[in-house]
This record gives C-alpha cells, sequence and structure tokens, in this order.
C-alpha cells in the first residue's frame, strides 16, 4: 500500500512539474510577443468561432440537399470522369472535402457505390476542397465580408423557426456562413503583431531557415493541426492568417497547406472504423492517393513553389507573395497590397497543385484499387451471419445512414428467407436421423442471430434518428424499424414450425399426403410473398404502386387458402381420415405460416405508406 502511495505521489509530482514548466514556457512565448493570455484565449475562441461556423454552415447544406445529394451521386458516378465532377460540386456545395468524402465512405459502406467509383469521386472532393480556400481568400482578404455578416444573421435566424424544414436547413447555412468569417475577422484581429526583434521572430525564423527540414516541420505542422481540427480548409485559414501577418514565409505556408491535405484524410479513416471492409478500403484510398499526391509534391517543392511566385506575380499581376515576409523582417507593417499578394499565392498553389495531381492519378484509380486491396484483406463471413453494411458506429454524414441502413434490412430478410427455405426442407425430412437434427439445430443458430440482427439494426436506426434529420427522414426511420420488428417476427414463425414439427413427432402423430402437398403448398405461397417482400427491400425507392399490388393479392390467396384448409381440416377430422391431435399439429403449421404472410404485409403496408408521403410531398413542392 506504501508504495502504491509513493508511486501516486510521484506520478501527481511529475504531473505538476511538467504542466507548470508548460504553462512558464507558454507564458515566456506570450510575453515575448506582447500578448496577454486572455488575449490568447480570444485568439483560440476565434478559431473555435470559425470551425464552428463551418460545421453549421456544411451540416445545414447537407440537411438541405438530404436525398438529392444520394441522387446526384448515383447518377453521376458512371465513369470516372463524370465521378471526379461529382466530387468537384458536391464539395464546392458542402464546403468540406472531409465531409464529402465521408459520404463517398457511407456510400461505399451502403453498397451504393464500387470502390472504383468512390476512387474517382475522392479525387475530385480534393479539387472541390479549394473552392472553399478561394471563398476564404477573396471574400476573408479582399473584400470585408464581416459587414455583411449581421444582415445575413438577421436573414438566417427568422428561417430557422420557419415549418419546412428545407427552409430551416437554409437558415441554419446562413449563420454558419455568417459565424465562419465572423470567427476569420476575429482571427486576424487577434494575433499579434511579431517584433522582428524579439527572441520569438527569432526562433520562428530560425525554423524557417533549415532546407528540407523546414519543409518537413511544416509539413508536420499542418498534417498534425488539420488532424486535430478535422477541417483542411480550417488549417489553410489559419495559414492565410499567418502568412499575412508576416508569421511564415510563403514557402513554410505552402508546406503547412500541402501537410493539411494529408492530414484532413483522418475524418473518413475514423468515419470508416464503425463500417464494413468497403468502407475501410474507400478511407484508405482517401489516404493512398493524398500520401502520393504529396510525395511528388515533395520531391520538386520549392522549384514547384517559385513557379507559384511566378504565376502569382507575372501571370496573375496579383504581386510578389514572398514579400510580405522579407517586410515584416525589415520592420515594416504589412500593408494590404502585400497581405492580398501572399493570400492569392497560397491560393493559387492550394489549387494548382490539387489540379496537377488529378491530372497525374486520374488514369490510375484502377491501380489505386488494387493497392488498396492488397493493403486491406477482406475476410471471408462465416455463413453470412455477421452484418455487412452497418457493421460498427454511425458514418458522420447522417441523412446518408439511412441507406446503408436500408441495404441491412434487405440482407437481414434475406437471411430470415433461408429459414423459411429450411424449414420447408424440415417438413419432408424424416423426425429422429441426424440430417433432421442439423436442420433443426441450424434454424435454431438462425433465430438467435436474426434476435441479435434485430438488436443491432434498431440500436443503428435508433441512432441515426436522434441526428440532424429532416421530418420526412425521421418518419422513414420509424417505418423501418417497424420492418425490423416484423422480419423478426418471420422468424420466431419459421421456428415456432420447426418445433411444431418436434412435437408433433413426440406426440407420435402423423400426416397423411394430403396433409403435406397442402402444406407444400401454403409454404410455397408463403415463399413467393417473402420474394416480393425481398425484392420491395432491395430497391425501396424505385417501390411501385405495382409492387404493392402483387403482394396484397398474394396475402389474400394466402388468407384464403388457409380458410379452406381450416374448412377441409374440420371436415376430415369428422370423417375419421386422421386423428384429432395431427390436425391440431397440422393447423398450427398452416396457421403460423399464414402469420408470416401476415408480418410480410405489414412491411409492404410501411412501403406503401412510405410511397404515398413521398409522392404527396413531391406534389406539394411542385
Amino acid at each position: 500500500m506504501d508504495s502504491i502511495q509513493s508511486c501516486n505521489f510521484v506520478a501527481k509530482y511529475y504531473y505538476k512539474t511538467v504542466t507548470t514548466l508548460c504553462y512558464i514556457g507558454v507564458t515566456n512565448q506570450l510575453q515575448q510577443m506582447n500578448f496577454s493570455f486572455t488575449q490568447f484565449l480570444s485568439l483560440l475562441g476565434a478559431v473555435g468561432l470559425f470551425l464552428y461556423g463551418m460545421k453549421v454552415m456544411s451540416e445545414g447544406l447537407q440537411k438541405a440537399a438530404g436525398d438529392r445529394l444520394r441522387s446526384i451521386l448515383s447518377a453521376m458516378t458512371r465513369n470516372r470522369f463524370m465521378g471526379v465532377i461529382t466530387g468537384v460540386i458536391i464539395t464546392a456545395l458542402i464546403q468540406s472535402s472531409s465531409a464529402s468524402t465521408v459520404m463517398v465512405v457511407s456510400f461505399v459502406n451502403a453498397g451504393l457505390m464500387s470502390l472504383e467509383q468512390s476512387m474517382a469521386v475522392i479525387l475530385g472532393a480534393n479539387l472541390g476542397s479549394t473552392f472553399t480556400t478561394w471563398i476564404v481568400s477573396i471574400f476573408g482578404f479582399k473584400v470585408k465580408m464581416v459587414a455583411f455578416c449581421l444582415p445575413i444573421l438577421a436573414v438566417g435566424v427568422p428561417m430557422l423557426f420557419l415549418k419546412r424544414s428545407e427552409w430551416k436547413s437554409i437558415g441554419e447555412f446562413l449563420i454558419g456562413f455568417a459565424f465562419l468569417f465572423f470567427g476569420l475577422d476575429y482571427i486576424n484581429a487577434n494575433v499579434p503583431q511579431i517584433d522582428p526583434t524579439s527572441p520569438f521572430f527569432a526562433s520562428l525564423q530560425a525554423y524557417t531557415q533549415m532546407g528540407f527540414w523546414s519543409l518537413l516541420i511544416f509539413f508536420a505542422l499542418g498534417l498534425v493541426l488539420t488532424m486535430i481540427i478535422q477541417s483542411s480548409a480550417a488549417t489553410f485559414a489559419i495559414v492565410l492568417v499567418m502568412g499575412t501577418q508576416g508569421w511564415i514565409n510563403f514557402d513554410m505556408g505552402c508546406a503547412i497547406i500541402l501537410g493539411g491535405n494529408v492530414g484532413t484524410t483522418i475524418t473518413p479513416l475514423l468515419a470508416s472504423m464503425g463500417g464494413n471492409a468497403a468502407a475501410k478500403k474507400a478511407a484508405m484510398g482517401h489516404l493512398v492517393y493524398n500520401l502520393i499526391s504529396a510525395a511528388w509534391m515533395l520531391a520538386i517543392f520549392f522549384p514547384f513553389c517559385k513557379m507559384i511566385v511566378w504565376v502569382t506575380r507575372d501571370l496573375v499581376h496579383a504581386g510578389e507573395p514572398t514579400a510580405l515576409y522579407n517586410a515584416v523582417a525589415s520592420g515594416m507593417k504589412p500593408t494590404a497590397a502585400l497581405q492580398a499578394s501572399m493570400s492569392m499565392g497560397l491560393t493559387l498553389y492550394h489549387t494548382i497543385y490539387n489540379i496537377l495531381s488529378l491530372l497525374l492519378l486520374i488514369g490510375f484509380t484502377k491501380q489505386l484499387v488494387k493497392v488498396v486491396n492488397w493493403l486491406i484483406k477482406t475476410k471471408k463471413e462465416e455463413d453470412g451471419f455477421s452484418l455487412k453494411y452497418i457493421s460498427g458506429g454511425l458514418m458522420n454524414a447522417a441523412e446518408l445512414n439511412i441507406a446503408a441502413a436500408q441495404r441491412e434490412i434487405a440482407v437481414y430478410a434475406e437471411r430470415v428467407e433461408r429459414m423459411l427455405g429450411m424449414v420447408k426442407q424440415l417438413v419432408h425430412t424424416k423426425t429422429g436421423t441426424e440430417e433432421f437434427n442439423q436442420i433443426y439445430t441450424r434454424i435454431g443458430k438462425y433465430e438467435d442471430i436474426s434476435d441479435r440482427m434485430e438488436i443491432e439494426i434498431a440500436n443503428y436506426l435508433n441512432m441515426v434518428i436522434d441526428g440532424r434529420l429532416s421530418h420526412d427522414a425521421k418518419m422513414r426511420i420509424s417505418t423501418m424499424l417497424n420492418f425490423v420488428g416484423e422480419i423478426e417476427s418471420i422468424a420466431d414463425s419459421c421456428n415456432n414450425i420447426a418445433r411444431t414439427l418436434v412435437r408433433k413427432e413426440e406426440a407420435h402423430a402423423h400426416f397423411s399426403e394430403e396433409n403435406y402437398k397442402n402444406i407444400d403448398t401454403m409454404l410455397k405461397y408463403v415463399s413467393e410473398a417473402m420474394s416480393n417482400m425481398i425484392a420491395v427491400l432491395a430497391d425501396l425507392d424505385n417501390a411501385t404502386e405495382e409492387d404493392m399490388i402483387r403482394s396484397y393479392n398474394k396475402e389474400r390467396e394466402i388468407n384464403n387458402y388457409r380458410n379452406l384448409l381450416r374448412t377441409e381440416n374440420i371436415e376430415n377430422i369428422n370423417q375419421k381420415k386422421y386423428p384429432y391431435q395431427a390436425g391440431i399439429f397440422y393447423m398450427d403449421i398452416v396457421c403460423e405460416a399464414e402469420k408470416v404472410g401476415d408480418f410480410i404485409i405489414n412491411v409492404i403496408e410501411g412501403v406503401d405508406e412510405q410511397l404515398r408521403r413521398h409522392h404527396h410531398a413531391a406534389s406539394k413542392h411542385s
């Protein structure tokens, strides 16, 4: 006990010592910069406001677009060039390459997109991220956007109280847009002016004059910073502020941006941890692409930066991007013209680098897929029992989690259908044999797995419904929860039929040939209804009125046949064609099979109701 107490004392002492030294170090640096701790907290708050604005803006656009984003992606990814264009457009719309790449990961996870298609979209998403940097560069440093932020809030806030969820989402986007530029303005205002004669500036300058080592240090800084804040656009904004205040030179600003390009892969990687193997491969493809892009850039970094300086100065006529740092180092204050030149140079670097990376690798998407497949091996699933599309936590794009759940429910129904096939086989297998026991045990195993799948899918849907969803999406999830319960009831009924066959044998009851023939016919009708239901669930978004009518007709056929068999059973027992006990077991099986038909039609009615809601909403919008 004494040793434990002494270890605790040493640990506490060590922690306090390290904390004190860190505090002293940070305080000394702040004092060297004539920067109070309150100003430091204000700067952190400004960065926080910027990040929050970007998050709200991106989520607002995703909610406003909703399923339309899925339609765009599915329609425009038929070849690699259309996939690239789609990635550019989606990323430009939602202002986040991380969000669009997470969206792609969730699509691959849900089976809506192949790995090769996803690679093309990811290539486009990297280029689309430059749209955000142009907005930040132009509106943040050339146009005083903060003057328009309050009027934007005046429009956006009242929209939150409107009934239509689309208008609420647009209101969120406007509020996020205003907060983003408020944050950028506050960052600019709270970044301290550095005295070129201070020890802090001297140490910072030393880190920028170490040649290739400086490049690696600032590359790592951009990588770590973006991994922490999970936004390359936010990293770019911070680099712009640092560069336009003269903290770092142009080359090192480009190095941080390059590191940020690789660091942005952390968000899809984290999102894919809760997904299946395909989702992990899509996220890994994003990482591999960005690493290859960074590798060729690091090889020619300094000549490339000189080329960007030439483009900015001589082609764009925006001034010399390197002049600002030299001016600050000589004791001058940064002028608006020098700041605009630095801002334009960094933006052009980010854009031209991503364009060249895209052009270099667009023809090698198949090879990238091979590399990813080699890095991540797909494990064979035992008997296909594990969840296929929602094997873990949620993807970040809340609306798109519904697609994964829909696919998982269709797979769930297919697995339960196998139980129905086993039951049909068990009916004609002699009881007491090894084959009968194997089939019966397998049915019980499937029923246990069905229970677990019901819980996992239902828990997943409950997590999704707690997210940022439209009213229509929440209604769809409620319907899907009903689907899961009905499918599990089908599994229970299959298990009940198997148990009835065992009880029949224990009671030494025997069925006639006619009994077996009628059971086969009933199970055939139920199997046809099950197949119709699975076809509808597999393509839920394209279910038609004809699918509904076909299912309703099959349900009526099942009910009528059950009624016919019930009447015949009473007559056959009265006529002593078979014993009363055999007739009881026989009708238990028939009625249990008819229950399966009821559970199936309950799912179809849910789909029908969803279709009517969708048509009503579409007519309302038109």
